[in-house]
C-alpha cells in the first residue's frame, strides 16, 4: 500500500499585534491537533518587533510540551527567514545565506490575529507567493479586521446592525468637543469605543459620561487611525463559527454567560483566563428556532465579506425583545485551548483535529480554485 505524502505545514504565530500572546497560545493547540502521521509541522514566528524567526528558533517561544510533539528537529539559521512575494520559492526562504536555499511548504496556518496579521497584510504576501494558507483572503480579511467596513458590508447585505459612528484621530485631536458632542447626540450614552482594526476587545471600553468617552476615545487612539464609537446593547453575547468556502456551513452557537455582573464587559483578561466569573455555554441555551436564525445570518455575515476557510460571528441577544444584533466577524478566531471556535465546533460533531485538517483542505482548495483565473491575455 503506498502511503499518502505528508504535507508540510508553516504554522506562523506571533506578530506585532497587541495579540500576541494569544497568536502563540493558538498555535500550540493547532500544533498540538496536527495529526504527526498526516503532517510535518514547520513554525515560524514574528517577533512584536516584525522580524521572522525559523523554525529552531520559533520552537523556542512555544511550551516544552508543544517542543515534544513537533515530528522533526530543525537547523539552526544564522540569518532571518522570510516568505517572499515570489511563487517560484515554494515557500520558506532562508535569509543571509551563500546559497539559495529554505523550506518548502504545502501550505500555511497564518494563527496571527490583529495589526499585521487579520488584516489582509500577511494574506496578500501569501497570495503574491502562491503559497495555500488558511482563512480568509486579502479582501475579506481587510473587511472583516476593519469594523467600519464590515458594518457597511452588513449594512447593505441587509443584517441588523446597531447604530455607530466613526471619525479618524486627526479629527479628535483638532476637534474634540465638536466630536464628544456628536457622539453624545447622535449615539447617546452609555456607549462603547473601539480602535477600528484591532480584536481581543484591546483598546475597547465602555463610556458613560463625557469624562469617560473621552478617556475611551483616547485610549482607542493608541491602537488606530481610525475610532468607531458604538450603541451600548444590553444583550446577551452569543458566537457562532463558520468554516467552508463557496458553500461553508455554520456550527452550533454558544454563549458567554456571565456570572459576575463585574465582568459584564468581556475584556481581553475575561477572554483569555479562567477567572470563573464567565462561563462559555455551547450550544447556546436558546429555542431552536433561534439558533437556525443565527447560523443562517453567520453564513450571510460570512458571505458578506466573501469569506473563505474560516470565521466567528459575534451578536447581541438584546434583553428587552430578544431581538438580534450582529456585533462582527473575526476572520481569524483565537484557537486557544479556552477560545470558542473550536468549542463550537466540537459541541457540533468536529473535534479539533478534524476542524484542522478540514481548514487545510479548504486552503488547498481555494488555492486551485484562484489559480483557474487567467492572470494574462
Amino acid at each position: 500500500m503506498i502511503m499518502p505524502k505528508k504535507l508540510r505545514i508553516g504554522v506562523i504565530f506571533g506578530g506585532r499585534s497587541g495579540e500576541h500572546e494569544v497568536s502563540i497560545r493558538s498555535a500550540r493547540s493547532v500544533i498540538g491537533a496536527l495529526d504527526p502521521s498526516k503532517y510535518d509541522v514547520v513554525p515560524v514566528a514574528i517577533t512584536r518587533e516584525g522580524k521572522w524567526l525559523g523554525p529552531a528558533q520559533a520552537a523556542r517561544l512555544l511550551p516544552a510540551e508543544t517542543r515534544r510533539s513537533l515530528p522533526t528537529k530543525f537547523d539552526e539559521c544564522e540569518g532571518g527567514v522570510a516568505i517572499v512575494g515570489d511563487p517560484s520559492r515554494s515557500g520558506l526562504v532562508k535569509l543571509d545565506t551563500d546559497k539559495d536555499s529554505g523550506e518548502p511548504l504545502d501550505a500555511v496556518i497564518p494563527i496571527l490575529h490583529g495589526t499585521y496579521g487579520e488584516d489582509g497584510t500577511i494574506q496578500g504576501l501569501l497570495e503574491m507567493a502562491a503559497v495555500p494558507f488558511v482563512g480568509c483572503g486579502t479582501l475579506a480579511s481587510a473587511c472583516g479586521m476593519d469594523k467600519v467596513t464590515m458594518k457597511a458590508l452588513f449594512h447593505n447585505a441587509g443584517l441588523p446592525i446597531c447604530k455607530y459612528l466613526w471619525f479618524l484621530r486627526s479629527q479628535w485631536e483638532s476637534a474634540p468637543e465638536k466630536l464628544l458632542r456628536r457622539v453624545t447626540k447622535e449615539i447617546g450614552l452609555p456607549a462603547f469605543v473601539k480602535p477600528a482594526n484591532l480584536g481581543s476587545s484591546v483598546g475597547i471600553s465602555k463610556a458613560t459620561d463625557k469624562a469617560s468617552l473621552t478617556r475611551a476615545i483616547e485610549l482607542a487612539a493608541r491602537y488606530d487611525r481610525k475610532i468607531i464609537v458604538e450603541q451600548l446593547v444590553d444583550g446577551r453575547e452569543i458566537e457562532c463559527a463558520v468554516m467552508g468556502n463557496d458553500k461553508p456551513e455554520a456550527s452550533l452557537p454558544g454563549e458567554y454567560v456571565i456570572h459576575d455582573e463585574a465582568a459584564r464587559f468581556l475584556d481581553y483578561t475575561e477572554k483569555y483566563s479562567s477567572t470563573g466569573r464567565v462561563e462559555f455555554v455551547v450550544p447556546a441555551r436558546i429555542p431552536k428556532a433561534l439558533i437556525n436564525r443565527i447560523q443562517k445570518l453567520a453564513l450571510r455575515a460570512f458571505q458578506a465579506i466573501d469569506g473563505s476557510g474560516l470565521s466567528r460571528v459575534d451578536f447581541f441577544l438584546r434583553r428587552d425583545n430578544n431581538e438580534l444584533i450582529l456585533n462582527e466577524i473575526n476572520t481569524m478566531p483565537g484557537l486557544t485551548d479556552v477560545s470558542g471556535f473550536p468549542k463550537m465546533w466540537e459541541a457540533t460533531g468536529v473535534p479539533f483535529p478534524k476542524v484542522i485538517d478540514r481548514l487545510i483542505e479548504l486552503a488547498i482548495e481555494r488555492h486551485r480554485e484562484r489559480a483557474r483565473n487567467e492572470t494574462s491575455i
